[in-house]
Parts: C-alpha cells; sequence; structure tokens
C-alpha cells in the first residue's frame, strides 16, 4: 500500500495523529517508533527555527507556552519551502487568530516586526551615497531630488509601542515600554539589521519616496499626515542607517 502524501505530512506534523497507513522501514516491517523518533526530530527542528526567528514572542510568551503555540502552528502553516527563512511568514495573522494570544492585541505586530529584521538580514546589499553628496546639494535641487533606497530598508506601523516591547526585550537596562503607537524602520547599515524609532510623519515620508515621490512631495505627504514632522530628525536617521543609496532629479 502506497503512504498518501497529504496522510503523511498531517501525520508528521501532528504528534496526536495516527501513524500512515502502509508506512514501513527498510525491512519491509511498519514503520511503527521509527516514524514517531522521525516526527519527533522534524517537530523539534521546526519549533527551534521559530525560536530563533522569533525570540522576542518567545520571550513574551513563555518557553512552555511558546512550545503550545509552535506546535499549533505547524499544523495549521506546515513548511511551503526548503528555506527556513521563509518559515514562520504566516506567524502574525496566526497569533491574531489563536485563541491563547488573540487577546494580547500587540503580539501580532511585534512578530511583524521579527519578521521584518529577518527579511531586511536576507535582502541584497546596496551601498549607500557619501553623505557629502546630500549636504552639498541646495535646498531648491534636494526638493526637487528623487532618491533609491536600500533594499534591506523595511517598515513596521502599529498602533502599538512594538519598538519599546521589541527593545525591553532584547536590550539590557531599556526603558520600560509607555503606551503609545510606533512606527519603525530596519535596515542594515553594516552586517545587521537594526531597529529605529521613526517621528512622527516619518512613515509617511519615507513611503512617499518609496513610490517615487521627490523630497518636496514627499514632506507635503508627511507635513498633511503630522503638523510637527521634522526633516532633518527623518533625514538624519536615513543617512545614518545608510538607507539613501542613490539621489538624482
Amino acid at each position: 500500500m502506497r503512504v498518501n502524501q497529504t496522510s503523511f505530512r498531517h501525520a508528521l506534523l501532528d504528534p496526536e495523529a495516527a501513524r500512515p497507513d502502509g508506512l514501513s522501514d527498510g525491512m519491509g516491517r511498519p514503520a511503527g517508533r521509527r516514524f514517531d523518533v522521525y516526527r519527533n526530530n522534524v517537530s523539534v527542528s521546526l519549533t527551534e527555527a521559530l525560536e530563533v526567528g522569533f525570540p522576542v514572542i518567545r520571550k513574551l510568551v513563555g518557553h512552555d507556552n511558546f512550545k503550545v503555540l509552535a506546535a499549533a502552528y505547524l499544523r495549521r502553516h506546515p513548511p511551503h519551502s526548503p528555506l527556513m527563512m521563509h518559515f514562520g511568514a504566516e506567524l502574525p495573522s496566526f497569533l491574531a487568530d489563536f485563541e491563547p494570544t488573540r487577546q494580547t492585541g500587540y503580539l501580532p505586530d511585534i512578530a511583524r516586526l521579527e519578521l521584518a529584521i529577518r527579511e531586511s538580514y536576507h535582502a541584497a546589499d546596496a551601498d549607500p551615497i557619501n553623505p557629502a553628496e546630500l549636504e552639498a546639494l541646495p535646498p531648491e535641487a534636494l526638493i526637487g531630488s528623487r532618491v533609491q533606497l536600500a533594499p534591506a530598508l523595511r517598515q513596521v506601523r502599529s498602533p502599538w509601542p512594538i519598538f519599546s516591547i521589541w527593545r525591553f526585550n532584547v536590550e539590557e537596562g531599556a526603558k520600560s515600554p509607555e503606551m503609545a503607537a510606533e512606527d519603525v524602520l530596519i535596515a542594515r547599515p553594516d552586517m545587521d539589521p537594526v531597529p529605529g524609532l521613526l517621528p512622527s510623519g516619518g512613515a509617511e515620508f519615507i513611503n512617499a519616496l518609496l513610490t517615487g515621490a521627490t523630497f518636496g512631495d514627499a514632506m507635503d505627504k508627511a507635513s498633511e499626515a503630522s503638523w510637527d514632522f521634522d526633516l532633518p530628525v527623518v533625514l538624519t536617521l536615513l543617512v545614518e542607517m545608510k538607507t539613501i543609496v542613490e539621489i538624482g532629479g
């Protein structure tokens, strides 16, 4: 009897599922305990991959709860790629619907932040411009300029203080989060991704630049969204995080 691939995958990712009918070892005997060992190894490996990819989520929910969460996630969202860098992409939406975590509103956005950090890490390299090139532009030239931003740049917007929660859980002595909406910029100025807190209007400004707007138009978008938008603060952040890779008309 041939083993159905769907039933095999279901049994492999669910420790409570029965062993697939027709499964045998190399000697033609029922696989039995060998399958159980294999199933356990797969489950452990995928759970560890989630722990590595979402360390703050793991810390927030606790070690034992994360094991339960991971087991439920594996059954609902088995890997769809042999590349583990893609595993866990559905975790934010899963956390929003998973009964034990549904009431903790910020968890999905923390997962989105950790996913963005991972995506930034794996994005293509790009050399930033020399900051002097930006400083040399007269104001009227800057207003009409367009920029190309680094492939590693990511943004996560949230009604929750996701940057402060993330930092509180990864940095010794970080300030306790205050309940307020936060927008986060993720970039890779050197080898590793770095999250940074965007000031008011910063996300609208960067989104406009990403769609091809000039500096002037992007400033208008940011000012419409926030009366206290501060261009020098946002530009300093973009330069320090090495996100501007080309600038021109």
